[in-house]
């Protein structure tokens, strides 16, 4: 039996961005807004209503979900994942009202694997791959596991 598929393309739609931007597709990006001098790496996903910052990477199989606002010199590594939804009614939303914002400072680096709930991490952090931050960050420093503790102060 034949049934009908319904195919999507990945696209770029509606952004603004800097001077010297490169992305590598495919990726899907979409009202989104970049400084200059950012890279984006393939099959990466930047929903709408997502600044980042200048000078800010990118890296290959990530998620950026609404309301997120990354800062300056940044670096996002392979396969980081942001949240905006808790699932408080137990099933997720589908209202832009029910998604909470994350603000990533300035100078932060997230390493592969990890998972960033909605939360606001001060500048000079680096997170370690594959933690799951989910609270807010709020002194410079390395923090690593699940859930992200401060490992030592910079």
């Amino acid at each position: 039996m034949d049934s009908e598929i319904t195919r999507y393309q990945c696209r770029i739609i509606n952004i603004t961005h800097g001077s010297n931007f490169k992305v590598v597709e495919p990726v899907n990006l979409y009202s989104c807004i970049f400084g200059d001098d950012c890279f984006v790496g393939p099959f990466v996903e930047i929903q709408g209503n997502v600044n980042i910052g200048s000078r800010t990477r990118v890296q290959s199989h990530s998620f950026i979900c609404n309301k997120v606002s990354i800062g300056e010199d940044c670096f996002i590594a392979h396969g980081v994942m942001f949240v905006n939804d808790l699932f408080k009614a137990g099933t997720p939303s589908r209202e832009d009202k029910d998604w909470l914002p994350t603000v990533i400072g300035n100078k932060v680096s997230i390493g592969s694997n990890s998972t960033i709930l909605p939360v606001k991490i001060c500048d000079n952090v680096v997170i370690g791959a594959g933690s799951v931050v989910v609270k807010d960050i709020t002194v410079s420093g390395v923090y690593a596991g699940n859930p992200a503790r401060l490992l030592r102060k910079l």
